[in-house]
Protein backbone atom coordinates (compact mmCIF):
# COMPACT_ATOMS: atom_id res chain seq x y z
CA UNK A 1 0.00 0.00 0.00
CA UNK A 2 2.82 2.35 1.00
CA UNK A 3 4.65 1.74 -2.30
CA UNK A 4 1.53 2.30 -4.35
CA UNK A 5 0.96 5.72 -2.73
CA UNK A 6 4.49 7.09 -2.25
CA UNK A 7 6.29 5.92 -5.36
CA UNK A 8 3.83 7.31 -7.92
CA UNK A 9 3.94 10.68 -6.14
CA UNK A 10 7.75 10.60 -6.11
CA UNK A 11 7.83 9.68 -9.80
CA UNK A 12 5.41 12.49 -10.68
CA UNK A 13 7.50 15.00 -8.73
CA UNK A 14 10.67 13.73 -10.40
CA UNK A 15 9.15 14.11 -13.85
CA UNK A 16 8.15 17.70 -13.05
CA UNK A 17 11.69 18.49 -11.94
CA UNK A 18 13.17 16.93 -15.07
CA UNK A 19 10.68 18.88 -17.19
CA UNK A 20 11.72 22.14 -15.47
CA UNK A 21 15.40 21.34 -16.03
CA UNK A 22 14.68 20.59 -19.69
CA UNK A 23 12.92 23.94 -20.14
CA UNK A 24 15.78 25.79 -18.44
CA UNK A 25 18.31 24.05 -20.67
CA UNK A 26 16.13 24.77 -23.70
CA UNK A 27 16.11 28.49 -22.95
CA UNK A 28 19.77 28.57 -21.98
CA UNK A 29 20.61 27.13 -25.38
CA UNK A 30 18.41 29.81 -27.05
CA UNK A 31 16.53 27.07 -28.86
CA UNK A 32 13.18 28.77 -28.41
CA UNK A 33 14.28 32.36 -29.08
CA UNK A 34 12.29 32.49 -32.32
CA UNK A 35 9.16 31.45 -30.42
CA UNK A 36 9.60 34.30 -27.99
CA UNK A 37 10.57 37.14 -30.37
CA UNK A 38 8.79 36.32 -33.63
CA UNK A 39 6.12 39.04 -33.96
CA UNK A 40 2.53 37.96 -34.30
CA UNK A 41 0.33 39.45 -36.99
CA UNK A 42 -1.38 42.45 -35.39
CA UNK A 43 -4.84 43.84 -35.96
CA UNK A 44 -3.19 46.97 -37.35
CA UNK A 45 -1.28 44.98 -39.99
CA UNK A 46 -4.55 43.30 -40.95
CA UNK A 47 -6.24 46.69 -41.30
CA UNK A 48 -3.33 48.16 -43.27
CA UNK A 49 -3.35 45.18 -45.61
CA UNK A 50 -7.09 45.25 -46.22
CA UNK A 51 -7.33 49.01 -46.78
CA UNK A 52 -7.28 49.97 -50.45
CA UNK A 53 -7.81 53.00 -52.68
CA UNK A 54 -11.55 53.02 -53.34
CA UNK A 55 -12.61 54.74 -56.55
CA UNK A 56 -16.29 53.82 -56.71
CA UNK A 57 -18.99 54.52 -54.12
CA UNK A 58 -22.66 53.80 -53.63
CA UNK A 59 -25.08 56.68 -53.03
CA UNK A 60 -25.60 55.60 -49.41
CA UNK A 61 -24.86 58.47 -47.02
CA UNK A 62 -22.16 58.19 -44.38
CA UNK A 63 -23.77 58.33 -40.89
CA UNK A 64 -22.98 61.36 -38.78
CA UNK A 65 -21.66 59.10 -36.01
CA UNK A 66 -19.13 57.58 -38.41
CA UNK A 67 -18.05 61.02 -39.57
CA UNK A 68 -17.49 62.08 -35.96
CA UNK A 69 -15.25 59.05 -35.36
CA UNK A 70 -13.25 59.76 -38.51
CA UNK A 71 -12.73 63.38 -37.53
CA UNK A 72 -11.70 62.30 -34.04
CA UNK A 73 -8.99 60.12 -35.58
CA UNK A 74 -7.71 63.14 -37.48
CA UNK A 75 -7.71 65.22 -34.32
CA UNK A 76 -5.57 62.61 -32.54
CA UNK A 77 -2.88 62.59 -35.25
CA UNK A 78 0.58 63.74 -34.13
CA UNK A 79 2.13 66.89 -35.58
CA UNK A 80 5.62 68.37 -35.24
CA UNK A 81 6.05 70.07 -31.84
CA UNK A 82 2.26 69.56 -31.53
CA UNK A 83 1.68 72.80 -33.45
CA UNK A 84 -1.31 71.31 -35.31
CA UNK A 85 -1.18 73.64 -38.34
CA UNK A 86 -3.92 71.60 -40.01
CA UNK A 87 -7.63 71.97 -40.71
CA UNK A 88 -10.25 69.56 -42.09
CA UNK A 89 -13.24 70.55 -44.20
CA UNK A 90 -16.10 68.02 -44.23
CA UNK A 91 -17.99 68.62 -47.47
CA UNK A 92 -21.31 66.84 -47.79
CA UNK A 93 -23.99 69.23 -49.07
CA UNK A 94 -24.89 68.61 -52.75
CA UNK A 95 -24.16 72.24 -53.59
CA UNK A 96 -20.68 72.21 -52.03
CA UNK A 97 -19.87 68.83 -53.57
CA UNK A 98 -20.88 70.08 -57.02
CA UNK A 99 -18.71 73.15 -56.59
CA UNK A 100 -15.78 71.05 -55.36
CA UNK A 101 -16.26 68.81 -58.38
CA UNK A 102 -15.25 71.75 -60.57
CA UNK A 103 -11.76 71.57 -59.03
CA UNK A 104 -11.21 67.84 -59.63
CA UNK A 105 -12.73 64.97 -61.55
CA UNK A 106 -11.78 62.46 -58.87
CA UNK A 107 -14.63 62.55 -56.36
CA UNK A 108 -16.01 59.26 -57.71
CA UNK A 109 -19.59 60.08 -56.78
CA UNK A 110 -18.91 60.17 -53.03
CA UNK A 111 -21.54 61.79 -50.80
CA UNK A 112 -18.83 63.02 -48.41
CA UNK A 113 -15.42 64.53 -49.14
CA UNK A 114 -12.86 65.45 -46.50
CA UNK A 115 -10.35 68.12 -47.47
CA UNK A 116 -7.15 68.43 -45.43
CA UNK A 117 -5.29 71.72 -45.54
CA UNK A 118 -2.22 73.08 -43.81
CA UNK A 119 -1.07 76.52 -42.69
CA UNK A 120 2.70 76.81 -43.27
CA UNK A 121 3.06 79.97 -41.17
CA UNK A 122 1.89 78.04 -38.10
CA UNK A 123 4.06 74.96 -38.61
CA UNK A 124 7.36 73.79 -37.18
CA UNK A 125 10.38 74.64 -39.34
CA UNK A 126 13.57 72.57 -39.35
CA UNK A 127 16.43 74.88 -38.36
CA UNK A 128 19.09 73.16 -40.43
CA UNK A 129 17.60 73.83 -43.84
CA UNK A 130 14.35 75.74 -43.27
CA UNK A 131 12.19 72.75 -44.21
CA UNK A 132 8.56 73.53 -43.30
CA UNK A 133 6.68 70.63 -41.70
CA UNK A 134 3.11 71.71 -42.52
CA UNK A 135 2.55 69.30 -45.41
CA UNK A 136 4.02 66.39 -43.46
CA UNK A 137 1.66 67.17 -40.58
CA UNK A 138 -1.28 67.26 -42.98
CA UNK A 139 -0.18 63.94 -44.48
CA UNK A 140 -0.13 62.32 -41.04
CA UNK A 141 -3.64 63.63 -40.35
CA UNK A 142 -4.77 62.32 -43.73
CA UNK A 143 -3.32 58.90 -42.99
CA UNK A 144 -5.19 58.74 -39.69
CA UNK A 145 -8.40 59.62 -41.53
CA UNK A 146 -7.84 56.89 -44.13
CA UNK A 147 -7.17 54.18 -41.57
CA UNK A 148 -10.19 55.06 -39.43
CA UNK A 149 -12.36 55.13 -42.55
CA UNK A 150 -11.16 51.63 -43.42
CA UNK A 151 -11.68 50.42 -39.86
CA UNK A 152 -15.32 51.53 -40.05
CA UNK A 153 -15.86 49.47 -43.19
CA UNK A 154 -15.97 52.51 -45.44
CA UNK A 155 -13.77 53.38 -48.40
CA UNK A 156 -11.66 56.32 -49.52
CA UNK A 157 -8.65 57.24 -51.59
CA UNK A 158 -6.03 59.97 -51.41
CA UNK A 159 -6.74 62.52 -54.15
CA UNK A 160 -3.86 64.82 -54.98
CA UNK A 161 -4.98 65.82 -58.46
CA UNK A 162 -7.01 69.01 -58.05
CA UNK A 163 -6.90 72.72 -58.83
CA UNK A 164 -5.69 74.22 -55.53
CA UNK A 165 -6.90 77.73 -56.33
CA UNK A 166 -10.44 76.48 -57.02
CA UNK A 167 -10.44 74.33 -53.88
CA UNK A 168 -9.34 77.30 -51.78
CA UNK A 169 -12.00 79.51 -53.31
CA UNK A 170 -14.75 76.91 -52.93
CA UNK A 171 -14.01 76.28 -49.26
CA UNK A 172 -12.90 79.82 -48.38
CA UNK A 173 -9.71 78.39 -46.89
CA UNK A 174 -7.94 81.66 -46.17
CA UNK A 175 -4.27 81.10 -45.33
CA UNK A 176 -4.60 77.32 -45.52
CA UNK A 177 -3.22 75.36 -48.46
CA UNK A 178 -5.11 72.26 -49.63
CA UNK A 179 -3.00 69.11 -49.37
CA UNK A 180 -5.37 66.23 -50.11
CA UNK A 181 -8.99 65.35 -50.78
CA UNK A 182 -10.59 62.17 -49.42
CA UNK A 183 -13.88 61.04 -50.98
CA UNK A 184 -15.61 58.87 -48.38
CA UNK A 185 -18.42 56.37 -48.71
CA UNK A 186 -19.53 52.77 -49.03
CA UNK A 187 -17.40 50.92 -51.60
CA UNK A 188 -19.05 49.92 -54.86
CA UNK A 189 -16.02 48.30 -56.44
CA UNK A 190 -13.02 46.08 -55.82
CA UNK A 191 -9.34 46.89 -55.17
CA UNK A 192 -7.12 47.56 -58.16
CA UNK A 193 -4.99 44.58 -59.29
CA UNK A 194 -1.99 46.67 -58.29
CA UNK A 195 -3.15 46.89 -54.68
CA UNK A 196 -1.26 43.80 -53.53
CA UNK A 197 1.94 44.62 -55.43
CA UNK A 198 4.54 45.69 -52.89
CA UNK A 199 8.31 45.86 -52.81
CA UNK A 200 9.99 43.17 -50.75
CA UNK A 201 11.47 44.16 -47.39
CA UNK A 202 14.94 43.67 -48.87
CA UNK A 203 14.15 46.28 -51.51
CA UNK A 204 12.42 48.63 -49.12
CA UNK A 205 14.66 48.50 -46.06
CA UNK A 206 18.33 49.09 -45.37
CA UNK A 207 19.42 47.49 -42.10
CA UNK A 208 22.57 48.99 -40.58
Amino acid sequence: MFNRIIFPAMKKNLFHRLSDISRIHHRAAFRDVHQRITPKSSSFLKLAGERYSCRAFTDRAVPEEALDQILEAGKLAPTAVDKQPVHIWAVRSPEALAKLGEATQYLFGATLVLVVGCQPDEAWVRKYDGKNGAEVDAAIVGTHLMLEIADLGLGTTWVGSFDPAKVKETLNMGDYEPVALFPVGYPAGEPSPRHSIRKSLDELVTRL
